[in-house]
This record gives C-alpha cells, structure tokens and sequence, in this order.
C-alpha cells in the first residue's frame, strides 16, 4: 500500500452515522456524513493516489445485522480494509423497545465478524460506539454502553486493527462546545460532528497508509 499504483478500496460499515442517507441504487454514493467527507479530504489531498471508498452503513443495524450481511455487504465486495462503527443502537434497543444485547453476546457476534475478516487478509479500523447525553433519560444510557465500549477497545487490542476513539473525541469536542452542537439527539452527528469523525478517521488512515 506505500506504492501510488496500488489500488485500494476501502469499505466503510456500520450503521445510520455510516449510512447518513446514502443511495440504494447507486453502489458508488457514500452518503453524506463523515464517509463521504474523509473520501472527499481524501482525494482531495492524495489525488495520485487509486483509492476506491464504497460505503454500505446501514440505519438501524446492531451488531448482530451487521454479521448477518457481512459475507454478502464485506467479505464479497473484497475489500483492503474495513472501518467499522456500530454499536450504539445495541445500547439504544434497550431503552426504547426493551430488547437488550448483553456485553457477552455483543463480544461474541463483532468477534466472528473480525474473525471473518482477518481470515480474508483484510486490514480493519474499529471506531468506537459513542454518545454524547442530551437528555437525563441519556446519561443512563453510560451503564449499557461503556462496557461495549470497553469491549470494543480490547478487541481492537486483540485484533492489532487500527483504532478511533470516538467517545473520547466526542467528549473533548463536547467541552468546547454543547453537546447538542456535535450530536442534535446525542447519537446521529450534525454536519460538524461528522467533520469530526471524518477528521479523527483521516488521520488514521494516513497512519495506515504509510506502513
């Protein structure tokens, strides 16, 4: 990947922060959120560079819907790397619908999706699951969703994928201005919480690029 005739294609995955309205007809449209503004920077800024970005986030996914179409929406489009973000709404489903994941199955579903990955030679970047509480009814949200974080984080370890700590830089971001500045309902980011994401993630992606 150090030379600039090497194609790369990169694949984005997750859920609606991902998808952020992409079309369903056109396999090219990343959306409008930050998948579509990091491959913009992107080339934007490595023009020579042949890197492909395809984006199949789709709303409302856990974990578990992320699995059930990773042979047909990843491992088939073969792509050189993988970014993953999903996690929040295995959180979310608990408050609104009564219908939890617990830490053991979340850990155990996204481990098979690594798994099947790796198997392939796949590099991956894992973005952590991130809220930023706009409501009290939010903050309680914290005793689901930090030990998937937490998980998150330790599969990243044991994986060597390249990390984003995206609650970390929603939280520093949140202290400079309100959190509803970055995230209107505290988990679907505004155009400058996506710029955020986007931001984090280049810099990643550089990284990447030059080992």
């Amino acid at each position: 990947m150090k030379q600039s005739d090497i194609h790369v294609r990169v694949l984005f995955q997750g859920d609606s922060v991902t998808d952020c309205g992409r079309s369903r007809s056109d396999d090219t449209d990343l959306g409008s959120g930050y998948a579509m503004m990091a491959a913009a920077s992107f080339a934007a800024q490595y023009p020579q560079r042949p890197v492909e970005f395809l984006n199949r986030g789709i709303g409302g996914d856990r974990v578990r819907d992320l699995r059930a179409r990773w042979e047909k929406d990843c491992l088939a489009l073969r792509p050189d790397c993988v970014s993953i973000l999903i996690g929040i709404n295995d959180t979310w489903r608990r408050y609104d619908s009564n219908d939890s994941t617990t830490v053991e199955a979340f850990v155990a579903t996204y481990r098979a999706i690594l798994d099947a990955a790796t198997a392939q030679g796949i590099r991956i970047i894992i973005c952590e699951p991130f809220l930023l509480s706009v409501s009290p009814q939010q903050m309680a949200w914290r005793e689901d969703l930090d030990p998937k974080i937490a998980a998150v984080r330790q599969l990243a370890q044991e994986y060597h994928a390249w990390f984003i700590p995206l609650d970390g830089v929603f939280a520093q971001a949140a202290a400079q201005r309100e959190p509803r500045f970055w995230a209107p309902d505290g988990v679907h980011p505004s155009p400058a919480g996506h710029a955020l994401i986007a931001r984090a993630w280049l810099k990643t992606f550089e990284q990447m690029l030059l080992q």
